[in-house]
């Protein structure tokens, strides 16, 4: 079963890629931005790709919960011990720059826990995908001409996470390119001072998550406010790949499907 919401998740993943490129490639495209109640932007490829996604994940039967989707109230919300968290267009503000940094994000979480997540880059055609029985892997090259493949075939193609090639210089820490906070510089400072010499490189999204997860990072601290759709399905990716999601207390997790959809500060590591 989880192999065919796995197959599911990458397929609608892969297919809302497609719609997002075709806007963010057409120099004539009006990105359409809207501004959300927050302030945050929101354009027409957001509302494309999670139609796309609806779509797709709509046949597994399994409750979405979408940033851009209508959100469900907690009193229903909270008797779901399945469902899926979606960000259609995570790093829309990177969308908007063109600087190529901005995912479709996908995880499935049972029990509050993130248990298989699915992350695709359209603009450089590479997928992360996880699930707890198989672990995590990347897969470069891809787009969705490979909607159709299998699990199994895109293992084979794939690199397992975190990668044995993974080729750090020192202690590296990754930051938001978009909300780097005083306290996040605070706490890189703490690290300074514990292992010396720190790197530090910046993305967008949830690329971020993924850096830990495949080995490029060591840490990425997050003192800024973040939501559920932000997080999950690099979650489950870091979990897979034997990293986790801490609160700051480095001790609990990051929970999902809460009350509030607002995570706390965390780490990644």
């Amino acid at each position: 079963m989880q192999n065919e919401l796995l197959s599911c998740a990458i397929r609608a993943a892969l297919l809302a890629g497609k719609d997002i490129l075709k806007i963010y490639n057409d120099p004539k495209a009006d990105f359409g931005i809207e501004r959300k109640a927050d302030n945050s932007p929101l354009t027409i490829a957001d509302k494309r790709a999670h139609n796309r996604i609806a779509e797709e994940l709509n046949a597994s039967s399994i409750p979405i919960l979408s940033e851009e989707g209508l959100q469900t109230d907690y009193e229903t919300r909270k008797n779901w011990k399945t469902l899926w968290i979606v960000d259609p267009l995570d790093g829309t503000k990177e969308f908007i720059k063109r600087n190529g940094e901005f995912t479709v994000n996908i995880a499935l979480v049972e029990n509050n826990i993130p248990v298989l997540g699915v992350i695709y880059v359209p603009a450089n055609r590479t997928l992360y995908f996880s699930e707890d029985t198989i672990g995590a892997y990347r897969v470069e090259d891809i787009d969705y001409h490979a909607a159709g493949l299998s699990t199994d075939d895109l293992m084979e193609r794939a690199d397992r996470l975190p990668l044995e090639q993974a080729d750090t210089k020192g202690f590296v820490v990754v930051a938001s390119r978009s909300h780097l906070s005083t306290e996040t510089e605070n706490y890189i400072r703490k690290l300074e001072s514990e292992y010396g010499h720190v790197s530090l490189i910046s993305c967008g999204s949830s690329l971020k998550i993924c850096r830990v997860a495949e080995g490029t990072a060591d840490i990425y601290p997050r003192f800024a406010p973040t939501m559920e759709w932000d997080t999950a399905a690099g979650h489950a990716i870091a979990r897979a790949a034997g990293k986790n999601i801490y609160l700051t207390n480095e001790k609990q997790t990051l929970h999902y499907n809460k009350e509030d959809l607002l995570n706390p500060w965390f780490i990644v590591r």
